[in-house]
This record gives C-alpha cells, sequence and structure tokens, in this order.
C-alpha cells in the first residue's frame, strides 16, 4: 500500500521545483497558481531571496505548487498511491492530490490561509521550538504546567516534538527541557502556528473555506487533527479551520496507515522531513522523497 506524503511549511528554499517548471503541462499548475494569487508563482520559487521566501504567504503557495508539480511529474511516470497525507500545510496539497478539491480551489484556499496567518502573526506574536530527544507526552506535560502559554502542536516522531506559544512561554519551557537533557532547537518561523494565537487566522479563513466544494476523496485521507483516516468529509471548512489551531498528530497518522498495510512512503516536494520521520517512526517500510527530475527515478 502506497502513501503519497505531502510537506510542510519550512521546507522551501530558492529554485525549487525549477526543473519540472520545464514541462508545459507540469507549469499549468504554476500559471493556475499565479492568476488567483494574483502574483507570479514562478517567481516567487525561483527569483526572490529566501528571507522574502520565507514569508508565509510566499512560503505556503510555494511549497504546495511543488508538491503538486512533482506529483504530476510521478504520475506521468504512471505512478500510483491507495493514500494521501500531508503535514499541516500539506494537507492542502493533500486534498488535492486525492481529488477533494480542484486545482482552482486549492489555491484559493491556500491564499486565503496564508494571508490570514500572516496576519494573525503579526498581531499574535509567538514562535515555536522542536524539542529532541524526549517523549511527546513529557513535552506536553512541561507545557501544560508552564505559567506563560506554550503548548505542543506538532506529534512528529517519537522523538520530535515541536511547541508553540509566546516568546515567553517557549524560553521558560526551553530551559526545563534543557535541564532535562533535551535538545532545543528554535525554528525560524513567523509565529505561533498551530496554537491558539491563530485563532483569529482559523475564523477568517472558515469564510473562504465554506465557499469551496469539497467532494469525497478517491483514496484514503489521513488527518492531522484527527491523527488517522478521515472518513467524515461533512463539514470541511470547520475541520480546516480547526487545523489552523489544533496539534499536528503526525505520530498517529503513520502508525494508522501502517495498521492499514501502508509500507511504501513517498514524499512529494522541497526537502525530505517527512521521509526522515517515516524512518524513525515506522519499522520495514519504504521511504523516500521526490522534489527534483532525479529523485523520479526511485519510482
Amino acid at each position: 500500500m502506497t502513501i503519497s506524503l505531502f510537506s510542510g511549511q519550512g521546507s522551501q528554499y530558492v529554485g525549487m521545483g525549477k526543473d519540472f517548471a520545464e514541462d508545459s503541462i507540469i507549469r499549468s499548475i504554476i500559471e493556475t497558481g499565479s492568476d488567483i494569487l494574483g502574483r507570479d508563482l514562478m517567481e516567487i520559487l525561483t527569483e526572490i531571496p529566501q528571507e522574502e521566501l520565507n514569508l508565509t504567504i510566499n512560503a505556503q503557495p510555494a511549497i504546495m505548487t511543488v508538491s503538486l508539480m512533482t506529483l504530476r511529474s510521478a504520475e506521468q511516470k504512471d505512478f500510483t498511491f491507495d493514500g494521501v497525507a500531508g503535514h499541516s500545510l500539506g494537507e492542502y496539497a493533500a486534498m488535492q492530490a486525492s481529488g477533494m478539491i480542484t486545482l482552482e480551489d486549492a489555491f484559493r484556499l491556500i491564499k486565503a490561509r496564508a494571508e490570514a496567518m500572516d496576519e494573525a502573526a503579526r498581531n499574535n506574536k509567538g514562535t515555536m521550538a522542536a524539542v529532541m530527544k524526549i517523549a511527546p507526552e513529557t513535552v506536553a506535560e512541561v507545557c501544560e504546567k508552564a505559567e506563560n502559554y506554550v503548548s505542543a502542536v506538532n506529534y512528529n516522531s517519537p522523538v520530535q516534538t515541536v511547541i508553540a506559544g509566546t516568546f515567553e512561554g517557549v524560553a521558560e519551557v526551553t530551559e526545563v527541557f534543557k535541564e532535562m537533557k533535551a535538545r532545543v532547537v528554535p525554528l525560524s518561523v513567523a509565529g505561533a502556528f498551530h496554537s491558539k494565537l491563530m485563532q483569529s487566522a482559523a475564523d477568517k479563513f472558515y469564510e473562504t473555506a465554506k465557499t469551496i466544494t469539497f467532494k469525497a476523496p478517491q483514496v484514503k485521507y489521513y488527518s492531522n487533527v484527527t491523527g488517522g483516516e478521515l472518513t467524515d468529509f461533512s463539514d470541511m471548512p470547520s475541520l480546516l479551520a480547526k487545523h489552523i489551531v489544533s496539534p499536528v498528530k503526525f505520530i498517529s497518522e503513520l502508525s494508522a496507515m501502517s495498521e492499514a498495510g501502508a509500507d511504501r512512503f513517498v514524499e512529494f516536494g522541497p526537502g525530505k522531513t517527512l521521509t526522515g520521520l517515516v524512518k524513525k517512526t515506522l519499522k520495514d517500510v519504504t521511504a523516500f522523497n521526490i522534489e527534483n527530475v532525479e529523485g523520479l527515478a526511485n519510482l
């Protein structure tokens, strides 16, 4: 059973997807996105400096674009899959890949999401950090006891949990984790994503999500919010709004996929973060990433 995985925010780099864009069919994804965003996606992917690409309003549509470009290129080589999952932002590429939403609506959603989260990050200052070499349950417990707001928001692997909150909250628990001999890595992000500091973004995004038509997917779809296969698609706008302020239960998702028989994981999009998380979480599975033309040779 093959699962297509889609990269999350933070994996972006200048020039990503450039070699795929030479294909006229693949380039149509960039053209569609540019029309809906009102900005030149090719310029965002290949010309703007890294600091500008890192901005939420640029990184989110750019990463989703590359994820879909790489998937389409694989499909041209007869690649097929039985299920999809994305990490945070990656869920939007997963929805489009599964047939739940059209390409145009995927870009409408990601435009609204990126703009809403960018605004929330500027109005509600916060930050994130990855905590390594300590159990996720312990990370969550330490955050719950903190005086300042901080929460465990990305359950990435048995040895990596991302926290988010106010600068004071993250700094407070960082000292605790260091005393516990854990490694804490600050993340270069604009805000405290997947925490309650994003509530205004969730509320604003919901208004756009309500205008989108969602269909039942054609393959298994795994959700960050539920941590398993999603089977109820009756109110996707509410679920996606909740997604913005809810933890990413990626460990649970991987376990659910494995229990369903998944043994081959292909990550589409820039970087290989999810490929690494799969290898750290599951045994006896195949996992690799495709972010450029050379990566297609793995299929």
